[in-house]
């Protein structure tokens, strides 16, 4: 087997070349008369609604696109210069069986007028110069022409008639949210003080209960309140008292079982139920809980979370048919659940203080989740508040994919909080492979992949062991699939001292391998990730598998400079590549939920240039792409907005040879798109994981390691071995005479 490589060498950045010019219609766009008049009276059905409800500074406003809408095909002419800063929502309308924006924005109170003033102007311009419809032949000939139209610059008209074009309809919504218990609530950001604005519907909140700017606790007759007074300020709402899912188990005898002392092994921090510190491994748990004296404990709050932490500290030995070779881990346990339900909100500001307070721990197991599923256009506050941790901290969260019970009928989806993006989404399969009977499924908000990936979790008869107060247990669940990747995770970070965009991105690319379909499965991901760490560390005799790792500064970042072993003037090559990265994500913004987008291409360097392995001429305009580049194509067939890429050569393509340009030169680029802020994307960690299989069975990696060192490149072995003995080194504790 081959040593997995990793190259460093350096890349360029550079701005966005293109300044925007004049708006165009889409493909035989056109807009009439009509079309205006219908907009013009459902905004001025909006206005009457805002004048009758004073009480808000700003006003709210639904407008409904006729698709699903890249950013520079959203409103931007209407309401003001730049209508994109004052996005508050976004989420999706089925209603016609096709996916459709429906983009919440808050504008300033008399920005309304103007906005039906430019309407006005539209409809009259469009009626008595192009006899009542407009097609992008007159909109061409004004681009051209000298002069205002209708009072408005030849710029902001044709910005506005773009808009029309795309915008279907106007409204706000003013219906409430049926929840009746103690909530969790979101409201829009309306540039007001949530406390201060809460007040002047009549309720009361201290800031203690703010989650987050906008995200708060609400009790059932505060509930009532908002929803009788200010429905309109609700983005969402669910109860707070959430039943978290339960794994089935049986439990065995109490069985004699040795475990030497701990050392000086890496850390997981496991968030879960209660501990157990009478168990034989618990000199390897530091435990901590964080439940109060006051709750009651029900008979098993010990079991589910001693038997995660089990896994995670000796599963190997527990059960000898999955030894990773990742040895033993340590773990500092924090229960926060003493039942099968608890309050969301309490969790949830219990987890923020844990992470912070325990920096140093870069992996956490998080084997809870609801039963209740996901919502279809929001990400659960459960899961932003973990999203939110990792893209501002280097940490990485391990989350089970929640389980199905008996009683659920047909497919069912997860459950918070396991529709977090940037966190590792797990899973479970039974000894076949195939997905397990309790298994949940994914998308999250209609598209981002969940779950990532997946593991054995038993099924069945077939059973995994764990150890809990009672002693060995036959356990099934998603919950002890998960800890054995956390163990993966830990390994390549602690041990191996990988950057975690770099082992997140091994893990899936070990799951997926030459994937026989584009996209994951919404039951298991990527797919099943090997058991052997060596699987994971090392390549076969016939593939080159390498490391590229960095931060993207500009709008684009890329080396054309990577060398490809050419045999008779063509590359015998095979290529699949694996990017992840951890963006910040707005909850506020809806299903526009992650902020930044990389977009990945990797493959040949020609006269032309970049010529990706799959296709994709997003940001190129020299090559032909196989899809026409509309949003709804680039999201599905190259993932846009999702923080993990996976390409390969064999989901597009014959498996042979392709022919070498210039100087057999392949090339990485990487292309950094904001939805917000410029700065959202600035100093974005990534990592990258590229294979090439030789497609005639040779071993020419020595060949290829001698190139890259002509060409400029670092290349180190990640050697487990002897990276194995940098740790222990690096760990040991000096004695001073």
């Amino acid at each position: 087997m081959n040593d997995v490589l990793l190259l460093k060498g350096h890349f360029e950045q550079s701005p966005n070349p293109t300044r925007p010019g004049i708006r165009k219609f889409s493909s035989d766009g056109s807009v009439g008369t009509e079309h205006i008049e219908s907009l013009i009276f459902q905004l001025n059905d909006v206005k009457t609604f805002w004048e009758e409800n004073p009480l808000l500074v700003n006003i709210l406003v639904d407008v409904h696109y006729v698709r699903v809408v890249a950013k520079s095909c959203r409103m931007q002419s209407l309401f003001s210069s730049d209508c994109n800063e004052h996005v508050v929502g976004a989420k999706f309308d089925f209603s016609d069986r096709k996916a459709k924006h429906v983009i919440t924005y808050c504008f300033e109170r008399n920005s309304i007028s103007d906005a039906l003033d430019r309407l006005r102007t539209c409809k009259d311009v469009v009626a008595n110069e192009f006899n009542g419809i407009i097609t992008q032949k007159e909109l061409d000939q004004i681009a051209s022409s000298k002069g205002k139209i209708g009072g408005l610059s030849k710029s902001v008209f044709i910005s506005c008639i773009v808009d029309c074009s795309y915008i279907e309809s106007f409204a706000k919504e003013r219906l409430g949210k049926d929840v009746k218990k103690n909530a969790l609530v979101s409201i829009y950001e309306t540039g007001e003080d949530t406390i201060t604005l809460l007040k002047k519907f009549g309720i009361d909140v201290s800031s203690d209960r703010i989650l987050d700017k906008t995200t708060l606790f609400l009790l059932p007759h505060e509930m009532m309140l908002l929803n009788n007074r200010a429905p309109y300020l609700i983005s969402m709402a669910l109860s707070d008292l959430s039943k978290y899912t339960k794994d089935d188990f049986s439990k065995g005898k109490a069985s004699p079982r040795y475990i030497p002392d701990p050392g000086n092994e890496p850390v997981i921090g496991v968030i879960d139920t209660l501990f157990d510190t009478n168990v034989y491994f618990s000199k390897w748990v530091e435990y901590e809980n964080t439940v109060s004296e006051d709750i009651p404990k029900s008979d098993d709050a010990f079991d589910h979370g001693t038997m995660v932490s089990s896994i995670i500290v000796d599963g190997p030995a527990l059960n000898p048919n999955l030894d990773d070779g990742c040895g033993r881990f340590r773990v500092k346990h924090f229960g926060v659940m003493a039942n099968h339900e608890g309050s969301s909100f309490t969790i949830l500001k219990t987890i923020r203080r844990i992470v912070s307070e325990n920096q140093d721990i870069k992996v956490w197991n998080l084997s809870l989740g609801t039963n209740e599923e996901i919502p279809l256009n929001y990400i659960s506050p459960e899961a932003a508040i973990l999203d939110k941790i990792q893209s501002k901290n280097d940490v990485t969260f391990i989350i089970a994919g929640t389980n199905k019970t008996f009683e659920d009928l047909g497919e069912k989806k997860i459950g918070a909080p396991a529709d977090s993006i940037n966190s590792i989404v797990v899973n479970a399969v039974d000894f076949t492979d195939r997905p397990a009977s309790y298994t949940r499924t994914g998308p999250v908000l209609s598209f981002y992949n969940k779950p990532d990936l997946c593991f054995y979790g038993g099924d069945g008869n077939q059973q995994l062991t764990a150890f809990g107060p009672q002693g060995d247990c036959s356990v099934v669940g998603t919950s002890y699939a998960a800890p054995w990747i956390a163990r993966k995770m830990a390994y390549l970070v602690s041990v191996m001292g990988l950057k975690r965009e770099v082992a997140k991105a091994m893990l899936i690319d070990a799951a997926a391998g030459w994937m026989q379909k584009k996209d994951p499965s919404t039951k298991i991901g990527y797919g099943v990730v090997p058991i052997k760490i060596e699987d994971i560390l090392h390549s076969r005799d016939d593939e080159i598998r390498f490391i590229l790792m960095g931060s993207l500064e500009k709008y684009s970042t890329y080396n054309y400079n990577i060398p490809v072993p050419i045999v008779n003037e063509k590359h015998p090559y095979a290529a699949r590549a694996t990017l992840c990265y951890f963006p910040k994500c707005e909850r506020n913004q809806g299903v526009d939920y992650t902020s930044s987008e990389v977009n990945l291409q990797f493959g040949r360097i020609t006269k032309d240039g970049l010529k990706s392995v799959n296709g994709n001429a997003q940001d190129s305009k020299e090559l032909p792409s196989l899809f026409e580049l509309t949003e709804e194509n680039v999201r599905q067939n190259y993932r846009k907005w999702d923080n993990v890429k996976y390409i390969a050569e064999k989901g597009y393509g014959k498996l042979q040879a392709k022919k070498a340009y210039a100087n057999g030169s392949w090339g990485i680029k990487f292309t950094t798109k904001n939805r917000l802020k410029t700065s959202d994307g600035k100093d974005l960690h990534f990592g990258v994981v590229v294979t090439l299989k030789e497609i005639n069975g040779k071993n020419r990696i020595n060949e290829f390691i001698q190139q890259c060192s002509l060409r400029g490149w670092l290349v180190n072995h990640v050697n487990v071995e002897s990276l194995v003995d940098v740790y222990n080194k690096a760990e040991e504790t000096v004695e001073w005479r």
